[in-house]
C-alpha cells in the first residue's frame, strides 16, 4: 500500500523490514497454562472473532440493500451424538444450496454448551432480501437435511452479531469442551474484510508496525510483504513447568495506528 511504501521510504533498509535496532531485553512475563486461564484466553479469542465479522460481513455492502441476517440454532438429540465433522458438513450442504440458487455462502457460526452438556451451534447467514432461510433439518428437493442429527430453529434476526455475543457472554473458566471442538467459524467474506480479519489475528508487536495487508503468514513466520523478508519476532518463547515465559527480544515501536481501518490502504484517484 502507499502508506506502507511511504514509511518504507522513511526508514533504514533493515527498520523498514521490522528490524529495529536494540540491546536484547530481559524483561518477560509468564503465561499461566492452567485449564481454566487456558479456557478464559480462548474465549477472549472467539468473542473478539465473533464481534468482528459483524462488521467484516457489512463490508460487503457497500452501495447495496443490506441483506436480511438469518438466526438458526442447530441441536442434537443425544448428549453424545456430536462430531468434530457435523458443522463442516453441515456448512458444506448450505454452501452447496447457495451456489445452486446462486446466492452468496456468508455466516459466522459459534457452539454452545447446553445445561444437559450437549453440544449445539447459533449460526448467523446473510440472505438477499425476498430469499427465505430453509429448515436445515429437513431435506430441500432432491438434497438431503444440511442437519440430519436433531431439531434446528430458523428465524429473522434483528441484531445480527448480537444474537451470538448474548451467547458468547455465558461461557467461562468452567466451561468444558469436548476435545477437538471448533468454537466458531466464519464464512464469505469479501476479499477486504478477509483483509482486516487476518490482520486482527496478528500479534499486538506486529500490529504496531504494519497496517491491513502488509504481512502474510508463512510456514517460516510473518513475511512483509513490500520486501519479502522475514520479520524478526519481538519476542521468544521459554517453555517452564506448568507455563511459559515470554521475553523480550528487542524493542517494540509504539503504536502508530489505532485499530484495522486506520492502517487501512485506501484507492486514491
Amino acid at each position: 500500500s502507499q502508506g506502507s511504501q511511504a514509511r518504507a521510504a522513511r526508514l533504514p533498509a533493515f527498520e523498514s523490514a521490522g528490524l529495529v535496532p536494540s540491546k536484547t531485553s530481559r524483561h518477560g512475563l509468564s503465561v499461566n497454562l492452567s485449564a481454566p486461564e487456558c479456557a478464559l484466553r480462548r474465549i477472549k479469542r472467539l468473542k473478539r472473532s465473533v464481534w468482528a465479522s459483524g462488521h467484516l460481513h457489512g463490508m460487503a455492502n457497500r452501495g447495496m440493500r443490506s441483506p436480511q441476517c438469518w438466526f438458526v440454532t442447530l441441536t442434537y438429540v443425544g448428549v453424545k451424538d456430536w462430531k468434530p465433522d457435523h458443522i463442516s458438513k453441515a456448512i458444506e450442504r448450505y454452501r452447496s444450496w447457495c451456489s445452486f440458487n446462486g446466492h452468496p455462502c456468508r455466516y459466522t457460526w459459534v457452539a454452545e454448551l447446553q445445561n444437559r452438556g450437549a453440544v449445539h451451534y447459533h449460526l448467523l447467514a446473510w440472505l438477499p432480501h425476498g430469499v427465505r432461510m430453509p429448515q436445515w433439518d429437513r431435506p430441500q428437493g432432491r438434497r438431503a437435511a444440511f442437519w440430519p442429527h436433531g431439531m434446528t430453529n430458523t428465524e429473522k434476526a434483528l441484531s445480527g452479531v448480537g444474537y451470538l455475543m448474548k451467547y458468547l457472554s455465558k461461557l467461562g473458566e468452567l466451561t468444558k469442551f469436548p476435545k477437538g471442538l471448533r468454537l466458531y467459524g466464519i464464512g464469505g467474506l469479501c476479499k477486504d474484510g478477509r483483509s482486516v480479519r487476518r490482520w486482527y489475528n496478528l500479534p499486538e508487536w506486529a500490529k504496531r508496525s504494519f497496517g491491513v495487508g502488509e504481512l502474510v503468514r508463512r510456514k517460516v513466520g510473518l513475511v512483509i510483504q513490500l520486501t519479502g523478508e522475514l520479520l524478526e519476532p519481538a519476542y521468544r518463547v521459554i517453555r517452564g513447568p506448568a507455563c511459559l515465559r515470554i521475553e523480550q527480544v528487542r524493542e517494540v515501536p509504539d503504536k502508530w495506528a489505532s485499530g484495522a481501518y486506520s492502517a487501512f490502504p485506501r484507492a486514491t484517484a
